[in-house]
């Protein structure tokens, strides 16, 4: 079984049981949340991964394995999850780089919570580029201040908006 955060739900309200209120009137199936909060909740055991490899390196396919024990996993972008586990372990090293010059420590001196967040914000940056900057941001600062430190979600907004200011100097900061 996976360890989890403090909190043990995913953002946003849902039955103790993943099929509960949202069965169909016909029975047929499961009624899906809409695709913004699964790939919100995929984000968040995305780095829920991240942190756990960070303090325990385990192989992608382990990693993947045990989220795939928890029920409230059929309810997420799994491909979304996949990808950025998969992604963030094969450009770690890549990942790290490109945040570096954008701290104001040593990257190997982050807090294990912000070092997986900014790694997922990266990824998205630098290798999701379907994905615009400010949802890459916003979601990042979200997970931040769900998982972070009081504060930790203004630091992750700085580091990530100034990669983005290099990665991305063309697209627009905000949409209208």
């Amino acid at each position: 079984m996976i360890k989890q955060f403090p909190q043990d739900e995913p953002t946003g309200e849902m039955p103790e049981d993943p099929r509960g209120a949202e069965e169909s009137p016909s029975g047929h199936g499961v009624k899906s949340p809409p695709a913004r909060k699964q790939r919100r909740w995929a984000r968040e055991r995305a780095v829920q991964g991240l942190y756990q490899q960070l303090l325990n390196p385990l192989a992608v396919d382990q990693l993947e394995t045990q989220f795939m024990e928890d029920a409230f996993m059929l309810r997420i972008d799994l491909e979304l999850f996949r990808r950025i586990l998969r992604g963030v372990e094969q450009h770690a090293a890549e990942l790290d780089a490109a945040i570096e010059p954008h701290l104001d420590r040593p990257v190997h001196e982050l807090d294990p919570i912000e070092h997986a967040i900014l790694r997922l914000g990266a990824f998205e940056l630098t290798h999701m580029l379907e994905t615009p900057r400010a949802i890459v941001i916003n979601e990042a600062v979200e997970l931040a201040k769900r998982f972070g430190a009081t504060d930790g979600h203004r630091y992750i907004n700085g580091v990530l908006d100034r990669l983005a200011d290099h990665t991305r100097p063309t697209e627009p900061r905000r949409r209208d």
